[in-house]
Parts: structure tokens; sequence; C-alpha cells
């Protein structure tokens, strides 16, 4: 059976850490004579992700280890979220998302509300991306949203529950280190795939 991408991670165990990171292309000088500096915000957004779960025996191991080498360093993709973040801390449901590439500011149509910190998952499968809610939001409107949209959206369904986006490994090496009697320790870490 072909492998297809993304892939889904394995559920057999939970992360023992998980570090995310919000990264902006920000490009900043100074005047080493007055020290005045000039910032440019580019349009690059990113997240970055560096995972670590718990030391197991093999038979639990062998799974994530399975799942590291089908993706083959940075070639597969794979769908990722905050674990923490699976539910909205709002009271929304669903929402509709319709905004153009690159803005951070899109048109949402919702009964409810989203709070500053939710998560939304905006597309599905290859084409999902995942967005942090920057400020609160009842009853649809503007909904500001970090990384800005990659591209045009109109009328797509935002998953709240569980929301995801595609990722990649950041390496051509997968490591996992074993030590007696049989436990295994696993980390990687892994990009937004852009």
């Amino acid at each position: 059976m072909a492998v297809t991408y993304p892939l889904s991670m394995p559920t057999n165990i939970g992360f023992a850490q998980i570090s995310l990171s919000a990264v902006n292309a920000v490009a900043i000088s100074q005047s080493p004579f007055t020290f005045a500096t000039q910032v440019h915000a580019y349009s690059g957004e990113k997240w970055k992700a560096d995972i670590t779960i718990p030391p197991v025996n093999r038979e639990n191991a062998e799974e994530w280890v399975a799942f590291l080498t089908k993706l083959r360093g940075p070639y597969g993709t794979f769908l990722l979220g905050d674990p923490a973040g699976a539910s909205p801390r709002g009271t929304a449901t669903s929402a509709t998302i319709t905004g153009t590439s690159g803005s951070r500011s899109v048109t949402v149509a919702m009964t409810g509300t989203l709070l500053a910190g939710d998560y939304i998952q905006i597309g599905t499968g290859s084409d999902a991306t995942l967005h942090k809610v920057l400020e609160d939001q009842s009853n649809g409107g503007t909904l500001e949203i970090w990384p800005a949209l990659r591209k045009d959206r109109t009328g797509v369904a935002a998953t709240l529950t569980n929301p995801k986006g595609v990722f990649r490994l950041t390496s051509n090496t997968q490591n996992w280190t074993i030590t007696p009697p049989t436990f295994y320790q696993i980390s990687f870490s892994a990009e937004e795939a852009i």
C-alpha cells in the first residue's frame, strides 16, 4: 500500500513535551553611531515545533519509528496541532472564513465566541493550515489571525475542534535512542509545510 501524505500522527502515546514557535520574518538594522533602528516586517510567517514522546518500550515506540521513517525526512508531511488547544475556549461550534491571501484580518461567520489564543484550522488534508486567534470575536465579523492566509479563501469551513496544520520534518535524519533494558527515547523537530 502506497504512503499518502499528509500522515496522521500515531495516537498510541501522547507527547511528553511539545514546544511550538511562531516564526516571523522581520529584519532590523541599527546604526552603530546613533543606535537608531529600522524595522521591516516581511510577509513570512510559519509554525515550528519540537516534539518529544515519553520513554516507552519497543512495542509502543515502533509505531512512532515507522511514522518518522515513512516521512522520508522533509519529503513527507503530517498533520499537527497543539494538544492543549484541541478545543476552543470560546463558545463557537462552527465558523466560516473568507479572506484574501496575505490577510491577517478575515471575515468570519459564526454564532458564539472565539477567544484570543484559540486555534482554528482552515482547509483539510494537504490544504490544512493552523491559525491562532489574536483577539476575542463574538458572533462574526472581522477575525484577527496568525499566520496570515496563504491563499484566497471564500466561505471555507473552519475546524474548531482538534485543529491542525500540515508540517514536515526539518532534518533528513531521524534518530531514536534505545536505553537498557529496551526503552526508546524519540524527539524530532518540524516546521509548517508552506
